[in-house]
């Protein structure tokens, strides 16, 4: 049984017949998993998962991602949970039900239930990734179950996560200069890329000066650098300012046309 499979059978187990689908999205369908990736599942059910289930999913998901799984062989998992009706009729900003990443394992660990804040813009992206997509690992195709996000919703999600990546910038540096890439790629072209595929577009477009930030940032992602950054985080913030002035400079978009 593969990692994901084992994920979609604890999801079972801890729901019962609350289950809608199960949808893959990320790295797995954009463009393969690196070194650095998450299996990323984003979970539709039927009504709010109770106190109960949630320490259920929280204690079987500790034990099978990342460095929880003894085997030493499995990725970190990402899952969100939504209630259908949290999320159809569409708007914005979405509401998150759960949310399980390594990154809150020491608060799961201590025996925090809900970490997580919602609403969550950031969701209005990951449902926008889980329909274009359209990897179902159970239940229908996520267009019969979920509503399209407009156009005008995905972008502002996409600006909308930004303060709380500028937070999370000191010790969580190529993960947000990699996201950074990554929103200002998909404000530009509208195409959601990998990480890495974000980098690449991205790296021309910069000022040389502002490029050794980004080309660390994605050599740790592709597992060929340490997460080390040494002399390079003084010049972490600069470029981030760089890409956030590019961002900003994108002509605005006419979402009546």
């Amino acid at each position: 049984m593969n990692q994901t499979e084992r994920i979609v059978g604890v999801v079972r187990e801890a729901l019962g017949g609350g289950l809608i689908g199960a949808y893959l999205h990320g790295s797995s369908v954009l463009g393969g998993l690196r070194p650095g990736s998450d299996i990323d599942v984003l979970v539709v059910t039927q009504r709010p998962t109770t106190l109960d289930e949630k320490r259920a999913l929280i204690a079987r998901l500790l034990a099978i991602s990342g460095r929880g799984d003894p085997t030493g062989e499995s990725r970190p998992v990402e899952l969100a949970i939504v209630v259908q009706s949290d999320v159809r009729p569409w708007r914005y900003p979405p509401r998150l039900d759960f949310q399980y990443g390594d990154w809150w394992r020491r608060a799961f660990e201590r025996g925090e239930l809900t970490p997580w804040v919602s609403p969550n813009p950031d969701l209005a992206l990951v449902l926008e990734m889980v329909l274009r997509a359209n990897h179902p690992l159970s239940g229908r195709p996520p267009a019969e179950v979920l509503d399209p996000i407009p156009p005008a919703d995905v972008r502002h999600a996409l600006l909308d996560v930004i303060p709380a990546l500028l937070d999370d910038l000191d010790g969580d540096e190529g993960n947000v200069v990699l996201t950074f890439a990554r929103i200002w790629t998909t404000l530009a072209t509208g195409v959601i890329r990998s990480k890495d595929g974000a980098a690449d577009w991205a790296l021309p477009r910069l000022p040389p000066e502002h490029r050794p930030v980004l080309e660390h940032a994605r050599a740790i992602y592709l597992g060929d650098a340490a997460e080390e950054w040494a002399d390079l985080r003084r010049r972490v913030r600069p470029h981030v300012d760089c890409v956030l002035g590019e961002i900003r400079s994108l002509p605005a978009q006419n979402d009546e046309a």
